[in-house]
Parts: structure tokens; sequence; C-alpha cells
């Protein structure tokens, strides 16, 4: 396998753009290991499209090891980037980097992605990287502090949040993240913190000037038809495609068509 993050830093400089998706089983990342896409993200999403709870904040760290594992076992040849869930790693600085580590060492995950701005995190990121942990910090609307910022909504909209957000950025950089990832901000600010960094910056929802773009997997195959947020776009309806396939099985089974001549012993 490359090394993604001097990858992910070329393909910055030349003007390149990076493909991030999430993946969170063995069969899925199976398939997309077949794929040109440049990197899956076992996000803590899988909370509410997999889990399905109405938020991230209930997935645990052992869970997002687990389904990590799967993700390297169908695609060992990708780089493969893990959330570190709600409370594994905000409580202290200690507790950061033995989640990280375990993440790292027990999943086999190349890297590991980070929520928020503190000062702990900052602190945190700084220590992870000099212990050899590659990390991915994530500003803007960070879910797993959705109560504090009031919900799924777009972040960055003052004056004071988007010099905060850009000065955040710089700060994160320099403390060793080798990557940003910027969720649901203005067009404008993520141009302004991608050409203020020298990392790249993946967006989801942060506009067209970012150095890479994530969706999640099940959203962009339409999987879920009830959620059309404005940055998503389907590229399939899976959906109603499983749903013709589970009829036609049915229906088959009813009127005795299966299993037929070529599917018996």
């Amino acid at each position: 396998m490359k090394n993604i993050i001097l990858e992910f830093t070329k393909k910055r400089e030349v003007g390149l753009p990076i493909s991030l998706l999430t993946c969170y089983d063995y069969s899925f990342a199976k398939i997309l290991s077949a794929t040109s896409v440049d990197c899956l993200l076992v996000g803590d999403s899988l909370g509410m499209v997999v889990q399905g709870h109405e938020t991230t904040l209930p997935v645990t760290l052992d869970e997002m090891i687990y389904h990590t594992k799967a993700v390297k076992r169908g695609a060992p040849g990708k780089f493969i980037l893990a959330d570190l869930p709600f409370l594994s790693y905000q409580v202290s600085l200690e507790e950061g980097i033995l989640s990280a580590g375990r993440m790292m060492k027990e999943s086999g995950a190349d890297a590991v992605k980070i929520e928020g701005d503190s000062d702990l995190i900052v602190e945190l990121t700084r220590r992870l990287t000099q212990i050899g942990i590659p990390v991915m910090s994530h500003l803007g609307l960070t879910p797993q502090s959705l109560h504090t910022l009031g919900g799924y909504r777009v972040q960055g909209k003052t004056p004071e949040s988007r010099d905060r957000m850009v000065f955040k950025a710089k700060e994160l950089a320099e403390a060793g993240a080798f990557s940003v990832l910027l969720e649901m901000v203005p067009e404008d600010l993520g141009k302004e913190i991608t050409e203020s960094l020298a990392v790249p910056t993946i967006g989801i929802g942060a506009g067209r000037h970012v150095s890479g773009q994530v969706l999640v997997l099940y959203d962009m195959l339409g999987m879920n038809e009830e959620f059309s947020p404005k940055f998503l776009k389907k590229y399939s309806y899976a959906s109603s495609i499983i749903r013709s396939a589970v009829e036609s099985y049915h229906k088959e089974v009813v009127e005795k068509q299966f299993p037929g001549e070529g599917n018996v012993f």
C-alpha cells in the first residue's frame, strides 16, 4: 500500500482532488477495494446508518474496533481511517492516547480521526503524532457535539466563529494533523481554510475548493430515501433496486419458480 499521507500531500500540491467514502463492513469494503477511491473512513456515523440510533453518541470504542477490523479484512490494500467515538478521548490525554493505541493495534487502522478543537484535542493530536499515530482533525459541524452546537446546522457563519475555525485549523495542522475534515461550513470558509493550511482539507458540505470530498456510502447509494441534505448527491437509488430484487425473490418462491432446475443438487 502506498503511503497515503504522502499521496494526500502530493495530490493537494498538484490540485488533484482526494476521494473518501465511509465503510462499515467486510462486504462493502471488498467491493470498494476494487475501486479507485483513495480512502475508506470507518465513521461513527455507523451508529445512525447501521445501528439505527438518532445520533453518533451511543457508539463505543469496542464497536468501532469491531467494524474497522471487518473493513480492513475486506480492503487490506486501502488506507483505512477510523473515528474515535464519543468519550473515548475527551476525558483526558491519557485516555485519548490509550483509545487511539487500541484502535491502531486491535483493528489495523492506518490513522484515526478526532473531532473538536479544544486545548486537550490539540495536545492529543500533537502527542499521537509524536507517538506515530496519524491524526485527521474534524472541524465545523462535529456530530459528537451536536447538543452544544444546537443540532445539525451550518457552522462558521459569524465572523467570530469563522476566525476561530481558521485559527484552530492552523493550530491542529501545526500540532501534526495530516489533514483537516471540514463539515457543513460555507464554501468561502472552506476555501479560506484550505488556502491557509499546508495540509489537505477534506469536505462534507464544505464546498468545491477543499482538497477532497467524503460522503457516507449509504447516503450516496440512496439507501435512505428520506435523507436528502443539500450537500448530498445520490449516485444510485439502491433502496428501490433492493426492494425490487426482494419482491422478485418473494414472487418466485410463492410461485414455485425458485429453486429452479439449476438450483438443486
